[in-house]
């Protein structure tokens, strides 16, 4: 098996990084460009494995569309392809075949898709049978399991003859993922409203227009540099290519890490991050902002900063079960998670310090956000990443980018 060992600076971190691209701006850009025939002019495409296989995919006439373990990729390439009258067996890895979609399939059958399920019914595989439009122009869909059902929806609603109206039931998770999704479907000409009072999202029939577009860095990438700084003795690092009125909800790590140690300020190449005292405590409500669920409670683990953390439901239907991965993994950090109210909060504490001259040994349950978040502890002292390969998914070249901070070493673990 093979490992990292990340050891902690022997000097004081000065960097630039560029961060690699939104694969979530990426890929719902990939969606909207093979909509106008594939006309757009896209630059910063993202090199995360999950929008090489979107890319991958799109241009490839075979029957079988593996997506690997790309839960957006499954969703968004379902829609498209239904949409757009293919016929294609929709696979991916085991883990990807016991992610849900049922959610999005019930709604795709009710505006006229022929999806037939290979397996285990609301899972993957299934075999998309064309489409053919039922007249039916409004859909009453969960708002709390996943907006990636809700996005790829929305994605191809200009498409149907009379656009689609989309009524949110429940308390809406991931917010700022949907609204990514419209912004961008109106960068490319597609008009919608929204109403997040009465949460009802409306999207008129239309075409979308070829325009040029360039993919932001990706913020979730840029939580792992923030921990970094946060853990770091002394530490000054600059993330280029990100914006201050970004689309991507992950930017909310600005506002989180600011209680955690680390100043933010935007320069004309991105952001710059400063380290700054840190607070006792931090509540924070992860509903729109998942996937940093996991460096904060690492960040908070090493800190003993007590953290509280609500809105993580959905971490459970990730790459892993992310909260018990979490739960796992902290324990060799002297740390532990803990549900105190069911299914609604949970607290990081610690309990203890690390046993004198041991060597944590992360295990990274083939989940990229796993070796990200706790490979900012070795800033600290020496920790093993297990499996460091599943960066590739998101973030890789960031084994690249930590060894211009600090050493690291692969390892061949028995």
């Amino acid at each position: 098996m093979k490992s990292i060992l990340v050891h902690p600076p022997q000097q004081a971190i000065r960097a630039e990084i560029k961060l690699a691209a939104s694969k979530s701006e990426c890929n719902r850009a990939l969606i909207i460009n093979a909509l106008t025939d594939f006309q757009c002019d896209l630059t910063n495409i993202s090199e995360a494995r999950d929008s090489q296989t979107m890319l991958r995919l799109l241009q490839s006439e075979d029957s079988v569309a593996d997506v690997i373990d790309a839960g957006t990729t499954m969703r968004f390439l379902t829609a498209y392809f239904t949409v757009s009258n293919q016929h294609k067996l929709m696979t991916g890895t085991p883990r990807m075949c016991e992610r849900p979609i049922g959610i999005l399939v019930d709604a795709l059958r009710v505006l006229g898709a022929e999806i037939e399920y290979q397996n285990v019914e609301g899972y993957p595989p299934m075999q998309l049978n064309g489409f053919n439009y039922s007249g039916k122009s409004e859909l009453t869909i969960r708002g709390d399991v996943s907006s990636q059902y809700i996005s790829a929806l929305l994605l191809i609603a200009p498409s149907l003859p009379e656009g689609l109206t989309i009524n949110l039931a429940g308390e809406v998770g991931s917010r700022p993922y949907i609204e990514m999704t419209l912004k961008q479907m109106e960068h490319f000409g597609i008009k919608y409203s929204a109403d997040w009072v009465a949460n009802i999202l409306k999207v008129e029939p239309g075409t979308y227009q070829p325009q040029p577009y360039a993919i932001e860095s990706d913020w979730s990438g840029a939580s792992y540099w923030y921990c970094i700084v946060a853990l770091a003795d002394d530490a000054e690092v600059e993330l280029l290519g990100l914006k201050q009125n970004s689309l991507q909800g992950d930017s909310a790590i600005v506002d989180i890490m600011a209680q955690l140690g680390v100043d933010s300020s935007y320069t004309d190449h991105g952001v710059l991050l400063r380290k700054i005292p840190a607070a006792d405590s931090i509540e924070w409500d992860f509903t729109n902002c998942p996937d940093l669920a996991q460096t904060v409670a690492v960040c908070c683990a090493v800190k003993n900063i007590h953290l509280t953390l609500t809105g993580i439901e959905s971490l459970k239907i990730k790459e892993t079960d992310r909260v018990f991965a979490l739960q796992e993994e902290l324990k060799k950090l002297g740390a532990e998670l803990n549900e105190v109210e069911k299914d609604h909060k949970y607290v990081v504490v610690r309990k203890s310090d690390w046993e004198p001259g041991s060597t944590p040994s992360i295990f990274t349950y083939d989940d990229h956000r796993m070796a990200l978040a706790f490979a900012p502890v070795g800033m600290v002292r020496d920790i093993i990443i297990e499996e460091p390969g599943v960066v590739v998914k998101s973030y890789p070249g960031y084994w690249k980018d930590l060894a211009t901070v600090t050493t690291w070493e692969e390892m061949q673990l028995s």
